[in-house]
């Protein structure tokens, strides 16, 4: 990540207006990042999840969630729940590579370990199991499950927390 990139990115709390913006960011993110390893109709039914924005809008609030901005506009966002989970963590496919969602789950981790939380686990996608490894996530199991008729695999990631990274 280079310094023009993160000089442009800023982070703010995740507003209920935001719902109908993150859920256009979610789908993008779905359909056009994720076609190297999930086929079409688990693309479409993985996107169909923020169809129903209320529902979207209620697992959006349902934690803690963080909004990645690039000069005011979202551009991506990530939830924490149960004080140790990251539920969702998504970018835009015009601002990926530029440090978004490693600024979110930075944030994530030193929220989570300044709250108490000895770990970070997320279950990562096929396509972003890379990533959470290279931030020192370690795999723990492979999962199966079913989102509007189709089956998805992804994996149980978890980072070890300690005090120092509340810092």
């Amino acid at each position: 990540m280079n310094t023009a990139s993160l000089s442009n990115l800023g982070l703010r709390p995740y507003l209920p207006d935001d719902a109908p913006l993150l859920a256009e960011i979610f789908r993008a993110s779905v359909e056009e990042l994720t076609g190297d390893d999930y086929d079409p109709a688990q693309q479409r039914a993985w996107a169909a999840t923020a169809d129903d924005e209320e529902v979207f809008a209620k697992r959006l609030g349902g934690g803690l969630a963080l909004v990645a901005t690039t000069e005011g506009a979202p551009v991506g966002f990530a939830t924490l729940t149960g004080g140790e989970k990251i539920d969702m963590l998504y970018v835009h496919p015009g601002a990926t590579r530029r440090g978004v969602a490693a600024l979110l789950v930075d944030a994530l981790e030193k929220l989570a370990a300044g709250r108490g939380a000895k770990r970070l686990t997320a279950d990562a996608s096929d396509t972003a199991l890379g990533f959470f490894e290279h931030r020192g996530f370690v795999p723990m199991q492979r999962n199966t499950m079913q989102r509007n008729g189709e089956w998805f695999a992804n994996t149980t990631v978890e980072k070890k927390l300690d005090a120092k990274a509340a810092r």
